[in-house]
């Protein structure tokens, strides 16, 4: 998925075989997969899925290597319910699919994820990392809600917004030089408002030779030329958030 308002479909890529630490718990009218770290914590990560959904083994990985380094992750069922697409899906049903999954459209699940962290896991912080459709609610996210402390976007973008640079806590923007569905005038945009008018901190990161879902649904032993680029978007997203929170 490129933008919110000229949205493509994408290739799931390498599917892990992966079970998970954490478990399935019901936040409200939204399901959340969880996973706490092995030392108390004050601090959360809100993972958010792409379209293919919280139960993508790939993105509950995520949730766990943030547990690992000290967090509470915690991934919601952001379509609370709705079945998430599948990669034999006719793409050219796309459009109508995300009709009612729009990634702005989020603020009663956010809402019940936020209060669910504050008073049944005691966070006192909170960040948020997302992918793709994730990408595009992470910068929502950024928009709307001052008291999440940092943010993670990897490759998506609000583009229409006119407000869309202003975000209220600091956010890295991380995308691939090759993604067919971000081509690099939107990156470069998006930038340019940026500087011109962001009032917060913020970096738009470009990785050279990658393509869409590269940080987190690409295998480094089935792609090893590409290791040191995913481990190294991990690692720009691990100390984004040490940084900020």
């Amino acid at each position: 998925m490129a933008n919110e308002d000229k949205p493509c479909p994408c290739d799931i890529g390498d599917r892990l075989e992966y079970g998970g630490l954490g478990q399935e718990v019901q936040v409200e009218h939204v399901k959340a997969y969880v996973v706490k770290p092995s030392s108390p914590s004050h601090k959360a990560v809100i993972v958010i899925q792409d379209i293919f959904g919280w139960r993508l083994p790939n993105t509950r990985y995520m949730a766990d290597l943030l547990a690992a380094n000290g967090y509470i992750g915690i991934c919601p069922d952001f379509y609370v319910g709705k079945e998430p697409w599948n990669p034999s899906d006719d793409w050219s049903t796309f459009p109508a699919w995300l009709e009612d999954r729009k990634p702005t459209d989020i603020k009663r699940e956010v809402d019940a994820v936020l209060r669910f962290l504050k008073h049944q896991c005691g966070a006192q912080q909170v960040g948020v990392v997302g992918f793709c459709w994730g990408g595009v609610a992470t910068h929502y996210i950024a928009l709307q809600y001052p008291e999440v402390t940092a943010g993670v976007s990897f490759y998506g973008i609000i583009r229409e917004r006119e407000d869309r640079h202003e975000i209220k806590s600091p956010v890295l923007f991380i995308f691939a030089e090759n993604d067919d569905y971000i081509p690099a005038e939107q990156v470069c945009a998006l930038e340019a408002t940026l500087k011109e008018k962001c009032k917060v901190e913020y970096r738009v990161k470009l990785f050279p030779g990658q393509t869409h879902g590269f940080a987190h649904r690409r295998r480094e032993d089935i792609h090893p030329a590409d290791k040191p680029k995913i481990e190294e978007a991990r690692t720009d997203m691990l100390n984004w958030l040490k940084k900020y929170m």
